[in-house]
């Protein structure tokens, strides 16, 4: 972990309007590059917060059994600790080390390197107090990319971000909680010694490793919360120890009612944070990023301009295959994919404008430039000529290779033939007769290797789940 940067914003709760403002001013700010680094991949991080959480949550249970009171945040976690498992597991399986280096960085300041996706998810998440939901998070999207644009792959792992910065506060949380709990555990094990004044064998806790290995000098309102707690609780025979308490607490600076007062508003801003952040996971696990990323992307909006009006109605299989050509392009060109889907427009709306040509109607849409035809169009206009092998050339090249294979095979096996029996007929025949199963098997060999090697292409739909349109009734 030594070698790992992790991310942790701190910020005030702002309303909607202040931190819209705040984000156009984020955003403003973010020098970009290429690539994230390494080094701040956020998954160890995680996996570390995660066992944190998760030693919270047994010692939280085993103060159950000892029947020592719970922080009310704890028991945000023991009800909801399945959740965080959950999301864990997803996010560790879906954000893998070269997803994240691929994602653009930050370049210099504070978050140097950092992912900007990552970045602008804990800004979100600092300044709400993990309170998000489908709506304020569409709306400050929108207000971030008022200055700079976010480009898809980031819009569509918002999420897991968001989750991830969520669960680092969740982490935070659960310090105070575990600490807090050593206290009343210490509370118990000295009135149960000396209030109580009961057998060691009898005592329901006794010191453990959580006890040693963790100081109490930052933690001392809840200690004092719990004993004045405790001590009251017993009545008459534990008055002189509350004496005691109030005498110590006064060498403070304070008293024990103000301690109290001070604790009892640190649980309930614990508890709120705790409560927050469960809430807006279940939210985040629920919310169809596919509506926020047609509502705020801006590929998207250019692509619904398409003038043939076939884009919009498309399924949406065919309107991510769209999207995903552009990504690849934008990455093939390092070209922002805003400009390569204009370009696609603008192509797009010159064809309409062409006089009795019968190709008017399909070089009208947009996706003739995408994934048809027209991408040398596009690429030309993108200034990058790369040379493609045409679709005819290589539906050539298949069937003269397995043409090719075969006859080879066939003539070996003929020529093995000959040099057994030397008789010329004999072995043309032969070579002939294994011919047919030969190109049989190379052919399932070829389609099988091309299978796992060359990427299936999509075969656009229009989105017809709710009717046949009269114009397209037979």
């Amino acid at each position: 972990m030594n070698n790992i940067k992790f991310l942790s914003i701190k910020g005030a709760v702002l309303d909607k309007i202040q931190l819209e403002n705040y984000l156009e001013k984020v955003a403003s700010d973010h020098v970009l590059k290429k690539y994230s680094d390494k080094n701040t991949y956020p998954i160890p991080r995680l996996k570390d917060n995660f066992k944190f959480i998760t030693k919270t949550y047994n010692f939280l249970n085993s103060n159950i059994k000892a029947k020592i009171n719970i922080h009310p945040a704890g028991e945000w976690l023991l009800d909801n600790y399945y959740i965080l498992e959950e999301s864990v597991k997803a996010i560790e399986k879906d954000l893998t080390e070269e997803k994240y280096i691929n994602l653009l960085g930050i370049q210099g300041g504070i978050y140097d390197g950092y992912a900007r996706i990552y970045v602008l998810a804990n800004e979100i998440v600092a300044y709400t107090d993990s309170k998000i939901d489908s709506d304020s998070l569409e709306l400050f999207l929108k207000a971030y990319q008022r200055k700079k644009t976010l480009n898809m792959e980031e819009i569509w792992n918002v999420g897991l971000f968001l989750q991830i910065a969520i669960i680092e506060n969740i982490r935070q949380v659960c310090e105070k909680i575990l600490l807090s709990q050593i206290q009343k555990y210490k509370v118990e094990n000295i009135v149960e010694r000396l209030v109580e004044q009961k057998e060691t064998s009898s005592f329901k806790v006794k010191q453990d490793e959580n006890m040693q290995n963790l100081s109490f000098v930052d933690m001392k309102y809840p200690f004092i919360e719990y004993m004045a707690y405790r001590l009251k609780r017993l009545g008459r025979k534990a008055i002189s120890y509350m004496n005691v308490l109030e005498e110590e607490v006064k060498k403070m600076g304070t008293t024990v009612s103000e301690v109290i007062q001070k604790e009892h508003f640190d649980i309930a801003v614990k508890k709120v944070a705790m409560g927050n952040g469960i809430k807006s996971i279940k939210k985040l696990q629920r919310i169809n990023f596919l509506e926020i990323f047609e509502h705020i992307n801006g590929v998207e909006d250019i692509l619904r301009h398409d003038p043939a009006d076939v884009y919009s109605k498309m399924d949406y299989k065919s309107k991510n295959y769209y999207r995903n050509k552009i990504k690849e392009i934008s990455k093939k060109t390092k070209i922002s994919e805003i400009y390569i889907a204009s370009k696609a427009l603008e192509l797009a709306n010159l064809a309409t404008f062409e006089e009795k040509s019968e190709c008017k109607e399909k070089k009208s849409h947009i996706g003739y430039y995408l994934i048809s035809n027209g991408e040398k169009d596009l690429m030309k206009l993108l200034l990058y000529e790369k040379e493609k092998i045409p679709v005819d050339k290589k539906m050539n090249i298949y069937i003269f290779s397995t043409w090719g294979i075969s006859i080879i095979f066939s003539f070996l096996i003929g020529l093995y033939i000959y040099y057994s029996i030397n008789i010329l007929w004999i072995s043309v025949l032969v070579g002939l007769f294994f011919y047919v199963p030969i190109l049989e098997l190379v052919i399932k060999i070829v389609n099988t290797i091309l299978g796992k090697t060359v990427k299936a292409k999509l075969i656009p739909k229009l989105d017809l789940s709710e009717g046949v349109p009269e114009q397209f009734t037979t």
